[in-house]
């Protein structure tokens, strides 16, 4: 039977990114599903209307109209304030929710009564999380990208070259989790020419870090003890640890603020989750950055929104298998796959995530 899909336009602050892709749709076409496009909601990823009625979506004028007219809801960020009364009981939403950093969205889609699937919490029989990985592989690069800017001392930061040069001391990296943000940030941080510090609390974790990264990457078990030693010398510190679904852990508090130099830069990519520093609080792209006790904080929500080509195809290659059996099952054969009912949210008005559930 066919589904009706809806592909919204981000309303999010300076979120280019967009659910489907004109390929994915040209594969949700032959299987005879109907795709409602939200006029120019592709434009920011570099995808025109044109390119969607190629594909054989059905461009829509408004927000209203891609709702009112889908079954399912396919975008990428969390539904906005003034998404949540088109919201109903028969949709079921498919997009990133990170629903243990805001009650008041968890309560919105707990009144509407909609099925709520996660990508963030879609997860694999070997507990990898498929569908945050190539997001969470672009917010590590661009971790270190976006912290060696604000290290220039135009920003407040030290003044300080990622990559240094010759007879220069290097710039220090520290880099908190070791999964698939905390790698990628090491990689791109040691590649340009940091010291790079990864600290972790999976022992077998670091064991294969030491394997894959480059001789000026060290790990470093995590504990109090430790985390308080490396921040004193570390010049960006990138926060990258998560808890699938969960709330992040503060690892860093406002009186550690006091052991760092002036001018240090925090990048937190867990701020989605709510933040792994206790000073964190969201940003945008508009205005990243903010100082707290001479330290820089960058907590940009949506980081890869700020490369929404690359986000988008990167994204749309780990969803697309996930929206074709949803559509092509309907919603309740296909959670029955026990990855997409590990994305399982909210449903019929109650939290059934155990992680939100516990909290």
């Amino acid at each position: 039977m066919a589904m009706k899909i809806g592909v919204p336009k981000e309303i999010k602050a300076f979120e280019n990114r967009v659910g489907l892709s004109p390929s994915s749709v040209s594969e949700l076409v032959l299987y005879n599903h109907n795709v409602f496009v939200q006029t120019d909601a592709g434009l920011g990823s570099g995808f025109s209307n044109k390119d969607y009625l190629e594909a054989g979506a059905n461009i829509v004028n408004s927000i209203e109209d891609v709702y009112n007219n889908s079954e399912l809801i396919v975008k990428v960020k969390e539904p906005q304030e003034a998404e949540y009364n088109l919201l109903k009981q028969n949709h079921t939403l498919f997009t990133y929710l990170h629903l243990a950093s805001s009650q008041s969205l968890t309560n919105a889609l707990l009144n509407c009564g909609a099925t709520c699937i996660a990508y963030e919490t879609v997860q694999k029989s070997d507990g990898s999380l498929p569908l945050l990985l190539p997001m969470s592989e672009i917010a590590g690069r661009l971790s270190v990208i976006e912290g060696s800017k604000y290290l220039q001392k135009t920003y407040g930061g030290k003044g300080k070259l990622i990559s240094s040069v010759p007879g220069v001391a290097s710039t220090k990296v520290l880099v908190l989790g070791g999964g698939i943000v905390g790698t990628n940030a090491a990689r791109m941080a040691s590649g340009l020419g940091a010291s790079v510090t990864i600290i972790d609390n999976n022992i077998n974790r670091l064991r294969i870090l030491e394997e894959i990264l480059p001789a000026n990457v060290k790990t470093i078990y995590s504990n109090r003890n430790n985390i308080l030693k490396e921040i004193c010398w570390a010049d960006l510190i990138i926060g990258a640890v998560l808890i699938p679904g969960a709330q992040a852990p503060r690892l860093i508090r406002r009186a550690d603020l006091q052991n760092m130099e002036p001018g240090t830069v925090l990048v937190d990519v867990a701020i989605d989750q709510g933040g792994c520093f206790e000073t964190s609080k969201a940003t945008t792209h508009m205005d990243p950055i903010y100082e707290v006790d001479g330290i820089i904080h960058y907590c940009v929500a949506n980081m890869p929104g700020s490369v929404p080509r690359t986000a988008t195809e990167a994204l749309n290659n780990a969803t697309l298998p996930y929206v074709l059996e949803i559509a092509n099952k309907g919603i309740n054969e296909a959670l029955k796959n026990p990855e997409i009912l590990k994305g399982l949210n909210i449903q019929n008005g109650k939290v059934v995530l155990k992680a939100l559930i516990v909290q």
